[in-house]
């Protein structure tokens, strides 16, 4: 007779924690460097990963009734022009082209046991056939297409322009901008969430070596904390 073997499932909880485990995120080797980089002080700097973030391909033309069914499904407008971003319903959307954007959630929204982004992007694909052969217009889910760096402090813009070519002046580059450009050879998003914070999205392959650039390029402002620190 056949020896019976039971086999007891784990609980949920230790399903869910189990899931959170084997996720990773495409910089998650840097976290170390990433808190050893951090500068304090008048020239301070600091750089962490904001993995996971929904993040949703949109096209439609502006004022067209795809673009109706689609700002109706995320809760927000549809950028009007470069380098414009809008706020609603959970999304910051980015203009990408004249009829490209790329719609990224809210951080809070965000968990590492729940991918989001397929879900989000059949419910914004429902309302668009709902809407009519006349909504012309797509979403695909791009959550794991890019990762995205924080940079913020002080020293946040120069770091910035150490290998971006684009006049990032807050003069020209508010709080709210965002644009497609290159960061030491390597496209990007680059958003300015705030005063002295910057948000950096590259694509997934290329997260190990931006992030390497970015605590690279913090290394300067270090040294200089710490001389001044010295003279004091």
């Amino acid at each position: 007779m056949a020896e019976t073997i039971e086999v007891t499932a784990p609980a949920p909880t230790a399903l869910r924690g189990g899931a959170a485990a084997l996720r990773r995120s495409p910089a998650a080797q840097l976290a170390d460097a990433f808190a050893a980089a951090t500068v304090q002080g008048e020239r301070g700097v600091a750089v962490r990963e904001v993995p996971f973030l929904t993040q949703l391909g949109v096209r439609a033309v502006p004022g067209s009734a795809g673009a109706a069914a689609v700002e109706s499904a995320l809760g927000a407008p549809l950028p009007s022009g470069h380098g414009r971003t809008t706020t609603g319903g959970g999304y910051t959307l980015l203009w990408v082209g004249p009829d490209e954007f790329l719609a990224v959630a809210d951080e809070t929204a965000t968990s590492a046991l729940e991918d989001r982004g397929p879900a989000e992007a059949a419910r914004v694909g429902d309302a668009l056939g709902e809407a009519g052969s006349r909504a012309a217009g797509a979403v695909v889910d791009l959550s794991a297409n890019r990762t995205t760096f924080e940079l913020s402090g002080p020293s946040a813009l120069a770091v910035l322009e150490k290998g971006i070519s684009y006049d990032l002046h807050p003069r020209r580059f508010e709080v709210g901008t965002a644009i497609a450009t290159v960061l030491d050879h390597v496209p990007v998003l680059l958003w300015k969430t705030a005063e002295d914070t910057y948000r950096v999205l590259p694509r997934a392959s290329f997260a190990d070596h931006v992030g390497r650039w970015l605590v690279d390029a913090m290394r300067e402002f270090a040294v200089s904390g710490a001389a001044a620190a010295g003279v004091r």
